[in-house]
């Protein structure tokens, strides 16, 4: 190589260290300035009263402290419903609702997509029309639905309203359009019936698609109040975000319902932050491996 190979070699080797330096840098401020929130979240729930109203607010907490969390049982202990009541409601409901979007979505996905029937068409463009309603357009609908089959005040009126997710159907079937179909042929000829199909192929090949779907159930079931304010009316059938926002209602609450509310909401973050990250992985390895081009 000839000088002025080398002096290009340089030069450019020089502007694409910069680039990526400067690349990082502004990659790492930015994943700085998007944990502010997280930050805050875990500074509230351990800041003592005199912190929580204090002005001007500081961002962080100077005096750490349990206290709020030990209100936050104390209180749990001496009211009817127990705190451990709530959160075992929110957890069984939540991992029954996920698991159920997950399945209907991805089998709505597959009939979609790879299935000739009568009407798919106009059921496909439904959905995607769907998409169009804000939640509280179907407030109604679904509380007539729910009085009518009979299932208030149990736990199918926290799952039921919330398993149909056309946003999971219309992402899952974007993914199911990319399977082969000689693949499903494949297998067909093979003896493969429609569930052998379904359970060997489709399933495995959409996980990054469904781990996405998986994390906006969870982030959509695990917060909600709707259920618990509308389809449910006995106290130990309501779930944690419920009992949460009941915690700050009204004046005579609102100084010592304060800190318990922020030990409450960082026990409701968390597990939306530790969900995210499982699924975040699975998403990232599966797409690394997945067949699908």
């Amino acid at each position: 190589m000839n000088t002025h190979g080398i002096r290009r070699f340089i030069r450019c080797t020089f502007k694409w260290d910069l680039f990526q330096t400067m690349t990082t840098i502004f990659l790492t401020l930015l994943g700085l300035f998007m944990l502010l929130p997280v930050v805050f979240v875990f500074s509230q729930a351990f800041k003592p009263i005199g912190e929580l109203f204090a002005y001007p607010p500081k961002f962080y907490v100077v005096n750490p402290t349990l206290f709020n969390y030990q209100q936050l049982f104390q209180q749990s202990v001496t009211a009817v419903v127990p705190f451990t009541r709530y959160l075992f409601n929110s957890i069984l409901t939540t991992g029954a609702t996920v698991a159920g979007i997950v399945l209907i979505s991805t089998m709505a996905a597959y009939a979609f997509s790879k299935i000739s029937f009568p009407g798919s068409k106009a059921l496909n463009a439904l959905i995607i029309v769907s998409l169009m309603f804000a939640p509280e357009s179907v407030g109604i609908p679904r509380y007539l639905v729910i009085t009518h089959i009979g299932i208030m005040n149990t736990y199918l009126a926290h799952i039921l309203p919330l398993v149909a997710m056309p946003v999971g159907v219309f992402l899952l079937k974007q993914f199911v359009d990319q399977v082969p179909n000689e693949l499903i042929e494949a297998t067909k000829i093979d003896g493969g019936r429609e569930y052998t199909i379904f359970v060997r192929i489709i399933m495995p090949m959409c996980l990054p698609a469904t781990a996405t779907v998986a994390i906006l159930a969870f982030q959509a079931s695990w917060a909600q109040t709707e259920t618990s304010n509308l389809f449910v009316t006995i106290e130990s059938m309501k779930t944690l975000p419920y009992y949460v926002t009941t915690l700050t209602n009204g004046a005579a609450n609102n100084v010592v319902g304060q800190g318990i509310a922020a030990a409450a909401s960082l026990i409701i973050f968390v597990p939306n932050i530790i969900f995210f990250m499982l699924s975040q992985r699975r998403v990232m390895a599966t797409m690394a491996h997945s067949g699908i081009k």
